[in-house]
């Protein structure tokens, strides 16, 4: 089976899991269960739900700009990823990938799995959040390892009557010629690219560096997944419309650059349309989705209960060590190591500061999200 096919319906069971979850581990407040107030202006239902079917449409709409803007490099070159402009916009959507897990993910495991509603052992005495994460981001580097390994085999064993290399795929007169075993890595690549010739050289992709840009993109998608089905669930069972206006504002404005650092990992794997369609589809609706969930369960849901801080505060846990790791070692270290930056201090230099200012920018909206 390709790995496109494996891992689109590994985001389909993803999300099937998470709501099940949440559907299963919602129970009504008991005695066993901390108090929360829910007395005051701020907590209006019927005001409240008017902020969430605003918010479902408008994180739904700027989810789509986000994913959609550097997928658009045949309309608007100048944000090609081989464009010094892409490598910006790149280093600053990585910045706020790496800050969404380390500013906002992370420190909602610990809120979580270190509330007062939990009992004092064993939460209290063993930081789980923090362990959690750690064997996610070595899970996240086993998989990366092993489907690369995998499927570094099957190339060589597929291409060995190609005319050109068993790790490359020779490009003529703009057009792809593309071997059986990028076939099978996906189904949706049944015709050419058009790429750029510098000074009238062919340009040779690597299958190699192609397989690690759709293991990369996927990968960080379903991370992506994890936690956003989260974050709409606890936004959707909330009554608190002091809460829910200015959350509201984060999550377009983080929504939108972190759609861009997937949307350039889409646009370096290649896929074909319908691969693409369905990447953008996913990280669209994730949040709208759950805050949907979270209205339905907003009778049920205890933000309090137990059970419900146990199975946030792991899922949390987990999307904070993938995020982490793809943001570090998949893409900033990948990008800073590689030649174009090597090459060049100066476009170096400024990477580094669009990467602080997507790292600073997520950061102080910690403050209301």
């Amino acid at each position: 089976m390709a790995i496109t096919t494996i891992n689109s319906n590994l985001l389909y069971k993803i999300i099937i899991v998470i709501s099940f979850l949440a559907l299963t581990t919602c129970p009504v407040a008991s005695a066993e269960e901390c108090t929360s107030n829910h007395e005051g202006e701020c907590h209006n239902r019927s005001e409240a739900l008017k902020y969430k079917i605003i918010a479902i449409f408008a994180i739904l709409v700027t989810s789509m700009i986000g994913v959609t803007l550097p997928t658009l490099s045949r309309i608007v070159p100048a944000i090609h990823p081989d464009r010094d402009l892409f490598a910006l916009v790149k280093a600053f959507a990585s910045g706020v990938i790496l800050a969404t897990g380390y500013m906002h993910v992370l420190p909602d495991s610990f809120n979580d799995l270190m509330s007062d509603c939990l009992p004092e052992n064993p939460w209290h005495k063993f930081p789980f959040t923090t362990f959690i994460a750690m064997f996610s981001a070595i899970f996240t580097l086993m998989v990366d390892s092993f489907t690369i390994s995998f499927f570094k085999k099957r190339i060589p064993a597929s291409s060995s009557t190609s005319d050109v290399s068993e790790k490359n795929i020779e490009v003529n007169g703009g057009c792809r010629e593309v071997n059986k075993e990028l076939e099978l890595l996906s189904h949706s690549h049944t015709h050419g690219h058009e790429i750029e010739h510098g000074n009238g050289n062919m340009k040779v992709v690597s299958a190699e560096q192609l397989l690690r840009y759709r293991v990369i993109s996927q990968v960080l998608e379903l991370g992506i997944v994890v936690h956003s089905v989260v974050i709409g669930l606890s936004l959707g069972a909330s009554d608190n419309q002091c809460t829910i206006r200015p959350l509201i504002a984060a999550l377009c404005f983080h929504q939108i650059f972190e759609g861009m650092g997937l949307g350039g990992c889409i646009l370096q794997a290649e896929y074909g349309i319908k691969m693409k369609c369905i990447m953008v589809f996913f990280f669209s609706v994730t949040t709208p989705f759950g805050i949907g969930l979270g209205i339905a369960l907003s009778k049920v849901y205890t933000d309090t209960s137990p059970t419900s801080l146990i199975v946030e505060g792991v899922l949390n846990a987990v999307s904070a060590g993938l995020l982490n790791y793809m943001a570090l070692v998949e893409l900033l270290a990948t990008d800073f190591m590689g030649s174009k930056l090597q090459s060049r201090v100066k476009l170096q230099i400024f990477s580094y500061l669009f990467v602080l200012l997507g790292a600073g920018g997520i950061s102080i909206m910690a403050i209301w999200a």
